[in-house]
């Protein structure tokens, strides 16, 4: 039975990483128009980010699964889109809606005087983010980042609904081929593999969230010396 729901790991762990990082791309994209506040696409962005906060997660994968064979079979590509793709751009968009919702309020909540300093050096948007608002911003964040991939563990476990052959749904196979005799030892030992995925992505989370605290500790009397000069 382990070794059975181990060797469905992987394309457990590449449906979360896709999401993850496609996520955060498209959470920067929303996040960016939402605070630029750019006519037309900055109100097509608080609609995305409203559609992946407020539609459950399992209905928005439904969506993706029957409604990309819709939109690609406009391009002769019907046969293109398979549960694992489905589900890896269904979480997609989820958790960049929902990241998106922890991105803009990291970045608002940094010091107007740090955006005015910027201003008064005369630092571009892009320069100012990725110099000084990003990395405060980043440190504001970092635990509600560690919130959203905790979600995203226990997310992943639904794509077993349009098919997608993760570790959950092995489970459900080794359960149905065993005429439910092994129910409570199957779900324990998913219990384990999900704690532990949680667990290391906690660990991880926690080490830069250190590293960034230690970091700002240094910086915190030049940034307040800035601040105070302009």
């Amino acid at each position: 039975m382990i070794p059975e729901l181990l060797s469905a790991l992987p394309l457990t762990l590449a449906i979360m990483f896709v999401a993850l990082v496609a996520g955060f791309v498209l959470a920067i994209m929303a996040t960016v128009l939402r605070v630029r506040r750019i006519p037309v696409l900055s109100q097509l962005a608080d609609l995305y980010v409203s559609y992946a906060r407020s539609v459950p997660v399992v209905l928005q994968l439904f969506v993706a699964f029957y409604g990309l064979p819709v939109v690609v079979g406009l391009f002769g590509m019907k046969d293109f889109i398979t549960p694992t793709l489905a589900s890896m751009v269904g979480l997609s968009l989820y958790h960049g809606g929902y990241l998106s919702e922890v991105i803009r309020p990291a970045y608002l909540a940094v010091e107007r005087g740090q955006h005015d300093a910027a201003d008064s050096l005369g630092y571009t948007f892009r320069q100012k983010i990725t110099r000084i608002a990003g990395p405060q911003a980043l440190h504001i964040g970092l635990p509600g980042y560690g919130n959203a991939v905790i979600y995203m563990i226990h997310n992943v476990a639904l794509v077993m609904y349009i098919g997608a052959a993760d570790v959950m749904a092995t489970a459900h196979l080794i359960m149905e081929r065993s005429y439910n005799q092994y129910q409570f030892g199957t779900y324990l030992v998913l219990g384990v593999i999900y704690s532990m995925l949680c667990l290391i992505s906690w660990l991880i989370i926690r080490f830069f969230e250190l590293r960034f605290a230690r970091y700002h500790s240094k910086t915190a009397p030049a940034k307040i010396k800035l601040t105070a000069s302009i």
